[in-house]
């Protein structure tokens, strides 16, 4: 197995985001099993993302990194000036949406529930659209339009993404000339060891929403213009907006709670009529779908206002109450874990980006609120260039000649100082090397071999350092520094 690829594949095992939420909210979409299992509150919680290499990370446009972290504690002090990040207020509260981007706003267009009430064979839905925006904000009277801070209710922060392979930068917009991102394959929504319960269908309900906004290329430094980009495109931004729909994980899509479908199963009826408060609006003698343990099925959300008069029953679909003519309620198609998991080629990219550029991304975390108990959940995600993994090529590990770094007789090799290594454009780049072990702890340091592209005298952008180490065995083992050189302040 070529080095890159396997040394990449065991990186691509650790790089996840991880957060622990209360199970409360997104959805007034018809994911009909959690219905009258809700809880009304949220607890706080961490998220952390990491990518593999050409990648990097930023909350704040300025400091750049493979990890980064954020919490309800931490918000503002890794937020930039003048952000619009909410961790939710009091608690979440459902939301809906299709993946469609306010591009006026540069957010993604949310509707929140009105109000749930019981009918013979469902619920009733109501729903709004959440508002971005403040009208007459000086009381004057005029019809002006301005940007108001995010509603509470669902968590939302910005997300500065860098692709720096490459050195060309494509200014205009074409999906063709973007790089394929895939889902890591162990990205998984499970219970939290922390304060979770475990047989209660909560880690069904999460979804996590990744709104492109804009990007620039990515040697760009200057800090108001990172966290300024917005749907508009006016140089040196490209709006994506308006070209694009939201990428929309949703773990788990085919594993569901045996107690949530058996509420589904007492509580729904096959819809027969137009009035769905109307008696004759239900077949009381039928059965709606039936829904398995194990099997995925279409999950609708809400795209527009809902009113009474639209009579929208909460399990409106053909795959639920067999009803088919409700049009405000899409079937849509998110990014799932049986796409995440499929082999080989057939593995879907998640989320394109141009190389060389720096992305703003709106990421949103919002969970239906059809779990029973509210309890602690686990959402572990990460992002790699790499389609496949070890089992597509049939990698056991056991040969030395494919180990390149991973196997059990690899050398190992420990980067000192730090990485990535920020410096200042002019400063003298002074690597602090590494060290290295073979498989039978002898210091086979003076075999390293590095490459460094850092230029001399400095100048901005992003470089690899590259150390290599072969032992007598003929096992070797690539590890990268990143170096990022920074414009002087």
């Amino acid at each position: 197995m070529p080095k890159q690829n396997k040394r990449r594949a065991k990186r691509i095992r650790n790089l996840v985001a991880v957060s622990a939420l209360t199970a409360v909210v997104l959805g007034v979409s018809t994911f009909a099993w959690f219905v009258g299992m809700r809880t009304v509150n949220v607890s706080s919680f961490d998220v952390e993302i990491a990518v593999t290499e050409s990648l990097l990370l930023s909350l704040d446009g300025k400091t750049w990194n493979t990890t980064v972290h954020i919490s309800e504690d931490t918000l503002d002090a890794v937020s930039y000036t003048g952000h619009t990040n909410s961790w939710g207020g009091d608690g979440l509260i459902p939301m809906s949406t299709v993946g469609e981007m306010d591009a006026l706003a540069s957010r993604l267009k949310l509707y929140e529930k009105a109000s749930y009430t019981a009918t013979e064979g469902g619920y009733r839905v109501l729903a709004s659209r959440v508002g971005n925006y403040i009208l007459d904000p000086d009381g004057e009277g005029e019809e002006e339009e301005a940007l108001q801070s995010e509603q509470d209710g669902y968590v939302v922060f910005d997300l500065f993404v860098k692709n720096f392979s490459g050195t060309q930068y494509i200014p205009g917009y074409n999906w063709d000339d973007e790089e394929a991102i895939y889902l890591t394959t162990d990205s998984a929504v499970s219970v939290s060891e922390n304060g979770g319960v475990d047989d209660t269908g909560i880690e069904n309900s999460v979804r996590v929403a990744f709104g492109q906004i804009g990007r620039v290329v990515a040697t760009t430094t200057d800090v108001p213009t990172i966290t300024g980009i917005t749907c508009t495109t006016a140089d040196p931004v490209t709006g994506i907006c308006g070209e694009r729909t939201a990428h929309i994980w949703e773990p788990n899509d085919d594993t569901h709670n045996a107690n949530a479908i058996a509420w589904y199963n007492k509580s729904c009826l096959p819809r027969i009529g137009e009035n769905i408060r109307q008696d004759g609006a239900y077949n009381d003698e039928g059965d709606c779908g039936t829904i398995a343990v194990n099997a995925a099925y279409p999950t609708y959300a809400v795209n527009t206002n809902i009113t009474s008069a639209n009579n929208v029953d909460l399990y409106d679909g053909k795959e639920y109450n067999t009803w088919e003519s409700t049009t405000e309620l899409s079937a849509y198609p998110y990014f799932t874990d049986t796409m995440k998991l499929q082999p080989g080629v057939q593995r879907q990219p998640f989320m394109y980006l141009a190389p060389n550029s720096i992305t703003k991304v709106r990421v949103y975390i919002d969970n239906y609120e059809f779990a029973m108990i509210g309890k602690r959940i686990s959402v572990a995600f990460g992002f790699t260039k790499e389609r496949f993994i070890e089992s597509d090529i049939g990698y056991d590990g056991e040969d030395p000649a494919l180990n390149e770094g991973e196997g059990p007789n690899a050398p190992a090799i420990t980067i000192l100082g730090n990485n990535p290594e920020i410096i200042t454009a002019g400063d003298t780049y002074e690597d602090a090397g590494a060290t290295a072990i073979d498989y039978e702890e002898a210091d086979i340091t003076d075999d390293i071999v590095t490459e460094n592209n850092v230029p001399e005298p400095t100048t901005m952008g992003t470089y690899i350092v590259k150390y290599t180490v072969t032992d007598d065995e003929g096992n070797f083992t690539t590890i990268n520094r990143i170096v990022i050189v920074k414009a002087a302040e």
